[in-house]
């Protein structure tokens, strides 16, 4: 049966098909492949390890105790694939490309969730004169940053099509227009200068910047009541927001389904992708509910605190070790080396810069392995380092960032 958004889904014949499936460098291929090319973008995601990192960065609730029913950032980028994928199929929209999307969307979140972010964006402002956010910072790491291991056993970048690195730097943004539909302008994506500046260019772009909204509500309301976020008459209030709405709970499966088909039978390519009057004031009012008593809860404070701590302490570490062009140099022969994640930041920073910048150095190999854009150069000009201090930190796991600061404890 022919679904309603068929004839406008990003399938070959499309008029933006051939920009979509566009890549920065050609990629190299494989006999007998067959899958799309954005199926191919989906598996390139899943082998990277941004993606990896995912299950050990904040989503909502830092995790320290490690219990392990609290919600982290790679469930909740699993639980946006589930949801865009179950609309894409129901609407006839291309189910890879969602798929890849929604994979890719979180990939620039820095540790510490949002809080994390906040504490970046201030040293970025400080130091390079501009602002850090987690879309921007999504396509900036699959374009320059993410390294993947080709048949030959060279890194090369991720470089996935304009299509899904579209949909990471859009996929944000209050919806308070409710009529989701892609802008038609298919421009170079640094004129993404904010985020939720422009719609996705395509229709699956926008599903997941739904989706996104759909997967995060329940369940950070669950994880809240789990940790005692929300006393019992503040549960009492969400329950009267249900039922005024007609809804008999709000939780994860609840919203998801009932957000899902109201959509669904609510959308079309002329309409936009919509929800009824009535799904979209109840998720309004969520949102509302979520961001005074989850959000902004005082709770909230001493993580941001120790999470601001633990970014900073560990960016002045790194900026200490600044030595122009013989930095690697610096820190491949300091005592800082034997340091694990100071050598771990040597390791990493010597894939992106000149390799003449490793010479005699012990991680000179890493770099003869490397055919990926040298972003860093010759290391030359203060701020290129300090982009790169950055992009360490703002790669880590919330695992990783502790263990560093308690290494620096130990100097």
């Amino acid at each position: 049966m022919k679904k309603c958004f068929d004839d406008v889904a990003m399938r070959e014949g499309n008029p933006k098909w051939d920009k979509m499936i566009s890549r920065q460098h050609p990629i190299y291929a494989r006999n007998g492949d067959v899958r799309s090319d954005f199926a191919r973008d989906y598996t390139r995601i899943l082998h990277s390890l941004a993606y990896r990192r995912l299950k050990h960065k904040t989503q909502v609730f830092y995790n320290a105790a490690g219990n392990d029913h609290i919600c982290t950032r790679i469930e909740h980028v699993q639980h946006v694939e589930s949801v865009s994928n179950t609309i894409a199929n129901s609407l006839g929209l291309n189910e890879d490309l969602t798929k890849a999307i929604a994979m890719a969307h979180d990939l620039g979140h820095a540790p510490f969730g949002h809080q994390g972010e906040k504490i970046i964006s201030n040293l970025t402002e400080k130091y390079l004169g501009k602002k850090f956010w987690h879309e921007q910072n999504g396509v900036y790491f699959v374009d320059c940053v993410e390294l993947l291991e080709d048949d030959n056993r060279y890194l090369q970048n991720l470089n996935l099509s304009y299509a899904v690195r579209d949909g990471i730097i859009s996929h944000c943004g209050e919806l308070d227009q409710n009529a989701l539909r892609p802008r038609e302008e298919l421009f170079d994506l640094t004129e993404f200068d904010a985020p939720g500046k422009y719609n996705a260019s395509t229709w699956e772009g926008c599903v997941v910047k739904l989706a996104d909204k759909i997967a995060y509500l329940g369940r950070d309301i669950e994880d809240a009541i789990r940790l005692g976020f929300l006393d019992s008459a503040k549960q009492e209030e969400l329950l009267a927001i249900a039922q005024g709405k007609k809804a008999t709970a709000i939780n994860t499966t609840v919203i998801m389904h009932n957000m899902i088909i109201d959509l669904c039978n609510n959308s079309n390519p002329d309409k936009g992708l919509c929800l009824s009057d009535e799904m979209s004031e109840l998720l309004n009012e969520i949102k509302r509910f979520n961001y005074e008593n989850i959000y902004a809860n005082p709770k909230m404070a001493v993580y941001t605190k120790y999470s601001r701590m633990i970014i900073e302490e560990l960016f002045d570490a790194l900026i200490s070790c600044y030595r122009g062009e013989d930095t690697i140099r610096y820190l491949d022969s300091t005592g800082f080396a034997d340091k694990g994640f100071i050598r771990g930041f040597a390791e990493w920073l010597v894939q992106y810069c000149d390799i003449q910048c490793a010479d005699s150095c012990r991680v000179k190999e890493i770099a003869s392995r490397c055919n990926n854009i040298k972003i860093y150069g010759n290391l030359n000009d203060e701020k290129q380092y300090i982009q790169s201090v950055i992009d360490f930190i703002a790669g880590m796991t919330d695992t990783y960032a502790i263990k560093a600061f308690n290494e620096l404890l130990e100097y």
